[in-house]
């Protein structure tokens, strides 16, 4: 099977068009080595991706006949990903939680206290 459509068939990406784009982009490996998404994959290949800055790792079990249920995605895939990756994850967005869109108008009086504060520690 190719590795777009496997990618597709585990619900790594919603559509497979998707799966074929991050494949084109060189955030797909399997075993170390970036392809292209008509590239077989097999059991006991090891999938790397990167997908929404998490890197995943997963081992293939099986190859599915086509797109599964949610429940049965453990039978023709492990998940090696270490746990690092998530918790990087929480804290990325925790950073963003306060982070201010460009154009959204001047700071409030409190994100310039913030600001000042923060100038004020550096120094």
């Amino acid at each position: 099977m190719r590795i777009d459509k496997y990618l597709w068939c585990v619900r790594y990406y919603k559509t497979r068009s998707i799966a074929t784009a991050a494949c084109k982009k060189g955030q797909v490996r399997i075993n170390g080595d970036i392809v292209k998404p008509s590239r077989e994959v097999y059991p006991l290949d090891v999938i790397g991706l990167r997908k929404n800055q998490i890197n995943y790792k997963l081992k293939v079990n099986d190859i599915p006949e086509s797109r599964i249920g949610a429940k049965l995605v453990d039978l023709y895939r492990t998940d090696m990903t270490p746990k690092e990756q998530f918790e990087a994850q929480e804290l990325l967005k925790y950073s963003k939680d306060y982070y201010r869109k460009k154009g959204v108008g001047r700071p409030t009086k409190k994100d310039r206290r913030d600001i000042d504060d923060f100038t004020d520690e550096n120094e």
